[in-house]
């Protein structure tokens, strides 16, 4: 109903279209034409206008429809429960999330009965409390048809548990990705939207490839302690390269402590003129941290609108305080650049350096980008604010963690502090990105004496280009 729905729409738009066209050529051009001093070419060009509003109005006519159409398709009804899973299963960071999310929803809303297989350990990983389920005719038959070795997909079952082309001959629907498959057993399958199954297999292919880097991570710190690793692993998360950007030139530096890290930054292109960058800490140090860290950039690379910086924050928020480690928190900037709108929409979530420095007929002078938002994961956030600055030509955005500004010398004065700190980011400023960061880490190594630095160091630069 859903695709009926949306060409229907199609299809009438473009007839309004159609009439539009014809009425205008036959009917309002000769109107204008007949007795009057101005040209044919004047009079086509004033219902070509008129054409071309009208032709926005349909669009807009068109697009409010389609959103109303996936809403009552997709949110409501049979299908409403599978879009609920889904949306539920985006946020599940741990096999116990998916479970719950199992019993909650398709179970005791929708009715369901569930089987969760790894067809390559051979093992039972979740059932419904239902015969269906418990049946060991059921396994047997599911074992027959659906090996380790089954193609990764959507496929629908039948009455006897065997592959059906068509989801108006199905009793159910079965996943199979890695060779993890979800079976689920739904005796009016037939009425779910086609286009719900991709959406949901989407988030499930998700859920587990973010399930085994939890696992993996956890593994690797919790048995095996290869720190280097582990390290290896954590700056995979990390961009490798910059992406190439129009009018934004872009440069990092990551300087962990020790082999792990709690610092992260990353950068997402979202359109050709819209650039979401975002840098972070987590609290304390070590296996604990970097475990966080992982999971905030991995919940951050999956959220679909990443101009939702709001609902990004909840969303990391939400992740971190799902892991239950004590005292674990991350503060973090993040940001969409806009260099068509020349704006920067931020949330800073209690980072304390973030940064513009622009360029004045005075000279140089540094535009703070100040906190709006509390600590991430541990205190309950109500409303969260996204603000925003001007963008000129030039400006450099320095984002960076506290192991920059809290290098201390010998008197014990951070460099944050220092009239040094200012003047040098400001006299770099004019220089590239790459550029401006080599001056900003030869001061931290001056201004430290040579000594072992204390804090992770990590820098994330961008300058509005022209």
């Amino acid at each position: 109903m859903y695709r009926t729905r949306k060409l229907f729409a199609f299809v009438s738009i473009n007839i309004l279209l159609f009439v539009c066209v014809i009425f205008t050529t036959f009917t309002f051009i000769p109107i204008i034409t007949e007795n009057s001093p101005y040209s044919p070419l004047f009079a086509f060009g004033t219902a070509a206008f008129i054409f071309f509003v009208f032709s926005l109005m349909m669009n807009g006519l068109k697009n409010k429809w389609n959103d109303y159409n996936k809403r009552r398709s997709l949110y409501s009804g049979e299908t409403g429960i599978l879009t609920e899973f889904a949306n539920k299963l985006r946020f599940c960071y741990s096999l116990d999330d998916f479970y719950d999310s199992i019993a909650n929803i398709l179970e005791v809303k929708g009715d369901c009965t569930v089987l969760f297989v790894d067809r390559k350990k051979k093992y039972v990983l979740y059932n419904s409390p239902d015969r269906l389920s418990c049946m060991k005719e059921t396994m047997d038959t599911l074992d027959l048809n659906f090996s380790n070795f089954w193609d990764d997909g959507i496929y629908y079952l039948g009455e006897n548990l065997g592959i059906v082309s068509r989801v108006s001959k199905s009793r159910g629907f079965f996943f199979s990705f890695k060779q993890k498959h979800l079976y689920v057993f739904c005796r009016y399958t037939r009425l779910f939207e086609h286009v719900a199954f991709k959406t949901l297999f989407d988030e499930f292919s998700r859920f587990i490839s973010r399930a085994e880097t939890i696992a993996n991570l956890s593994e690797i710190a919790s048995l095996s302690k290869e720190w280097k690793q582990l390290a290896d692993t954590q700056k995979s998360f990390l961009p490798p390269v910059m992406p190439k950007i129009d009018k934004l030139q872009l440069a990092a530096y990551f300087r962990p402590l020790v082999n792990v890290s709690g610092d992260y930054y990353t950068v997402l292109p979202i359109t050709p003129t819209k650039t979401l960058l975002m840098l972070g800490d987590v609290s304390g140090k070590g296996l604990a941290a970097a475990l966080v860290m992982g999971l905030v950039m991995n919940t951050v690379k999956i959220l679909e609108d990443k101009e939702d910086l709001a609902g990004m924050i909840r969303a990391v928020h939400k992740a971190i305080k799902g892991m239950k480690l004590q005292d674990k928190y991350t503060v973090v900037f993040i940001g969409v650049v806009d260099t068509e709108k020349m704006v920067i929409n931020y949330v800073n979530a209690s980072m304390s350096d973030p940064l513009i420095i622009t360029n004045s007929p005075s000279g140089y002078r540094i535009r703070p980008l100040e906190s709006n938002c509390s600590l991430v994961g541990i205190i309950d956030i109500d409303e969260v604010e996204v603000a925003e600055q001007k963008l000129f030509r030039d400006d450099v955005i320095l984002m960076a963690s506290d192991g920059v500004s809290e290098v201390m010398n010998d008197e014990g004065v951070e460099l944050g502090d220092t009239d040094l700190y200012d003047n040098t980011i400001k006299s770099s400023a004019h220089k590239t990105p790459k550029e401006f960061i080599d001056d900003v880490v030869n001061l931290i190594m001056e201004y430290n004496g040579g000594k072992k630095l204390r804090d992770d160091v990590t820098m994330l630069v961008a300058k509005v280009g022209r």
